[in-house]
């Protein structure tokens, strides 16, 4: 599989990431042969949160694939840690000990990246530097970033932290695509030219932050997957002819048309699928053209000026 940078770190990884999300949906021997499959292809990016069934997606990520050093040495994996029941926290003491729990779970001495998972409006930024440097020092994360981050809370966070935050992941499909036509429909008084988070698609290219398109088939905030519904009928009219005239599937489309935008992003597919999970990083292999990638994105409603 193609390879890319994380943002301007030297850690070099797939275009297609694995999350694991509903990772604990599946048996162990299930888990196994799924991670097989990824790694079979050269997807060896997992990406996981302490929040995912409540830790157990990262446990059974360690017992299905047991954490030997030469089988670490081939895996990057990245966690999440912010959220609690009924709040967010990027506190010092919640941030080390939210890590402490991945590594112990994951079975494994370090992660390669860590995430903050959603903005904590209480967020004090020395604090999140502190935490980072140590868990840097400690050898316990190689690289940071952030989730669901709007430019200025990023600033935020650099006005303290040292470290690059190589990576921000963002809700981003066909059907939630408001980063893209906020862009678009500059200076226009309709919805569309709304922006509704600070120009993050153009902030993460400036400043070469790699974007991770979380939920890259749902519309709506898990509303349902667009593939295959009722409600997106023209959508997938367009995505089942492009996939005829590759000869792939419309899951395939959906996935390239996020790889074929120029910042360069890296999806985070979470089917537990292992069928699904192929066709998804068949997308690696199809270059879509201009006039595809926007017919795909008016078939979806879209709105063009």
């Amino acid at each position: 599989m193609r390879r890319i940078r994380l943002g301007t770190s030297t850690l070099e990884v797939p275009v297609v990431a694995v999350g694991c999300m509903r990772l604990n949906s599946l048996s162990k021997e299930e888990a196994s042969a799924f991670l097989h499959t990824a790694l079979e292809q050269g997807a060896n990016f997992f990406d996981h949160a302490d929040i995912y069934g409540n830790g157990m997606c990262e446990s059974l990520f360690a017992q299905a694939w047991p954490m030997s050093s030469s089988v670490r040495e081939k895996m990057v994996i990245q966690s999440k840690c912010g959220i609690q029941e009924g709040l967010y926290n990027f506190s010092r003491e919640h941030i080390l000990e939210a890590v402490d729990g991945s590594l112990r779970r994951l079975e494994t001495e370090y992660l390669d990246v860590l995430l903050l998972h959603r903005p904590d409006a209480l967020v004090e930024p020395e604090e999140v530097a502190e935490a980072f440097d140590i868990l840097e020092q400690a050898g316990k994360v190689r690289h940071f970033g952030v989730s669901n981050h709007k430019p200025m809370q990023i600033e935020l966070l650099k006005k303290s932290v040292k470290q690059p935050l190589v990576a921000n992941q963002l809700q981003l499909s066909i059907t939630n695509a408001t980063m893209i036509s906020n862009g678009l429909n500059v200076n226009m008084e309709n919805k569309e030219a709304v922006d509704r988070d600070g120009s993050i698609l153009d902030y993460c290219r400036v400043h070469d932050i790699t974007i991770q398109p979380w939920s890259p088939f749902q519309y709506g905030f898990f509303e349902g997957v667009f593939i295959g519904s009722n409600k997106f009928s023209e959508l997938n009219r367009k995505l089942d002819e492009i996939g005829a005239r590759y000869n792939v599937s419309s899951t395939t489309i959906a996935v390239a048309w996020l790889l074929r935008h120029p910042a360069r992003m890296q999806p985070i597919v979470g089917t537990t699928s292992r069928t699904r999970l192929l066709e998804c990083f068949k997308a690696d292999e199809i270059w879509l053209s201009q006039e595809e990638w926007y017919a795909i994105f008016r078939a979806a409603g879209n709105v063009l000026p």
